[in-house]
């Protein structure tokens, strides 16, 4: 008797036999069906395991391949690839490129797990590693746009930015995490560059608006007076030099205009003249503003900043109200002075300066000296070339000059014709003593130009300072009093050059006009010069 195994004999067949002629009987044909059904289970069951056990074993290789596959990749890649357990803290593994980025092996990392947060750099270290354990603790805290800077063993800064990846068991708690870890030092670097650019940027924009505004009380040095040509006679000399210059005088004596012009006659003109007014800026943060800072030097220190003296790099920086710098900064500034060098607010590395110093003060330095409120060895570094400005009440000559080109200036900005200057008001001019010197001359213009409607200029006496001005002598003595104050100059200057006119240590040079002319107005005032030489006999004799 014949049974198939399976529906189609696909599992083969069974063959039953026996002697018996009424074999099989119904009921012997019942067993063996069932025998065959039986035997038809097993032997497809059996197939079933030998076709699973062989898809296992296939299914295991593919992942070994797709896990070599994916290692390859992974250590090929320039990111840090790590995945860690968290319970032991353990590093299941970390790709080539950490040893490239961090600077440490990675089999120090499999030893010491959290070797990578040691390397943080201090200003970053307690941000990211609350973060960190935050994150790995199952907080609801994002560890996915992370960046950080880290030390290397060398000493070399790298900016990192990470990404992390939170692996739950079935009860929902963390036991594992991975991610990626990007070098963007480069980028960072970019980043910096370009953010300094702008700062430079923007300082020298701010100094280009300053040098405009401030360069705006005077567009030249105006006036024709003695006092004002020994000025000039100096800054002809200095500015050739490299030397630092010192200049004093009284406040709105045009100070910042001798130090302007001394740079434009300079080698120096091509690069940026850089003006710093040291009373105007608080003593906590003047050493900031001259030298700059480095990022989280101090409070509100964001990022690094550069400071006057680069931004002066080649030029000339001038130091307006140079008494009042604090005695910290007054030792910066000797350092410069002395070593042409400095360091920024919170720096440790010394910046080389080409730039020429130029001060300027109201006050008398020596008597700072005495008093010990400055440095003795600094008023000698900047008193180099000292230049003494002279006030506006010793060159009464320049104050016609001087009114009709502030009128004409002025005037020309407001679009009025204003050419006709009254007399009186010029012998107004001349009798007061003007305590705010050229910048209270200039005010006053201003103001005048503004109220004038014709083509007069109008001027109120009780602008000037709010105090009626000293009556004005009867003409003739206006020209005796400048005869007189022109004879004094003149035999200061003859006193101090020993009666001699001409050469480079003549009254002339000191007072800056030709020989020739100063020996015209010798004569005309009747000056004996001889008095003045040494050995000549005193009047008393």
């Amino acid at each position: 008797m014949r049974l198939p195994l399976g529906l189609h004999d696909d599992l083969g067949i069974l063959v039953a036999g026996s002697s018996r002629l009424d074999f099989p009987t119904e009921f012997e044909r019942f067993l063996l069906q069932v025998a065959a059904n039986q035997a038809a289970i097993g032997l497809l069951e059996a197939r079933r395991w030998r076709e699973q056990k062989q898809l296992g074993e296939r299914l295991e290789h593919r992942a070994a391949e797709s896990e070599e596959w994916l290692r390859r990749m992974a250590d090929a890649i320039p990111e840090v690839v790590w995945i860690a357990e968290l319970d032991p803290e353990k590093v299941l593994y970390v790709n080539p490129s950490f040893e490239r980025v961090w600077g440490l092996s990675a089999e120090e990392l499999y030893r010491q797990p959290r070797l990578w947060s040691e390397t943080i750099h201090p200003e970053d270290r307690a941000r990211v590693i609350d973060a960190f354990t935050r994150w790995i603790a199952g907080e609801d805290v994002s560890y996915d746009d992370v960046e950080f800077r880290i030390i290397q063993p060398g000493g070399a800064i790298r900016w990192i930015h990470e990404r992390g990846v939170l692996f739950r068991n079935e009860q929902g708690r963390p036991y594992q995490i991975g991610g990626i870890s990007t070098d963007i030092t480069d980028r960072m670097q970019a980043f910096a560059e370009i953010q300094a650019l702008k700062d430079r940027l923007q300082q020298e924009n701010i100094a280009l608006r300053e040098e405009i505004d401030k360069a705006s009380m005077f567009e030249e040095i105006v006036g024709n007076s003695l006092a004002l040509r020994g000025v000039l006679a100096n800054i002809s000399r200095v500015a050739p030099t490299d030397s630092t210059v010192l200049i004093t005088g009284e406040t709105g004596t045009g100070k910042e205009l001798v130090a302007r012009a001394i740079h434009k006659r300079s080698v120096r003109a091509p690069h940026p003249f850089v003006s710093v007014n040291c009373d105007a800026v608080p003593p906590s943060l003047i050493a900031s503003e001259l030298f700059g800072h480095e990022k989280g030097a101090f409070t509100g220190a964001v990022q690094r900043r550069q400071g006057r003296f680069e931004l002066a790099a080649g030029g000339t920086i001038f130091l307006d109200e140079v008494a009042d710098l604090p005695a910290e900064t007054q030792g910066a500034l000797l350092r410069v002075l002395q070593e042409r060098e400095f360091e920024r607010v919170g720096g440790t590395r010394p910046i080389p300066v080409d730039v020429r110093v130029i001060a300027a003060t109201n006050r008398n330095l020596e008597t700072a000296v005495a008093d010990r409120t400055f440095r003795a060895d600094l008023f000698y570094r900047l008193n180099v070339f000292p230049i003494e400005v002279p006030p506006l009440r010793d060159r009464k000559a320049d104050i016609p000059l001087l009114v009709e080109y502030f009128t004409h200036r002025f005037a020309n900005r407001a679009g009025k014709r204003i050419g006709t200057i009254p007399r009186a008001t010029l012998d107004w001019f001349d009798a007061y003593e003007w305590p705010g010197n050229i910048r209270e001359l200039q005010n006053v213009i201003e103001r005048a130009v503004i109220v004038s409607d014709g083509p007069t200029l109008s001027v109120d006496e009780r602008w000037l300072s709010g105090a009626p001005p000293r009556q004005p002598s009867a003409p003739a003595s206006r020209g005796t009093t400048l005869e007189a104050h022109e004879r004094g100059l003149i035999e200061a200057a003859l006193a101090e050059a020993k009666g001699r006119v001409a050469g480079p240590f003549g009254a002339a040079a000191k007072l800056g006009m030709p020989p020739s002319t100063l020996e015209s107005k010798i004569k005309s005032l009747h000056i004996d010069k001889r008095r003045f030489k040494i050995g000549y006999p005193s009047p008393d004799s």
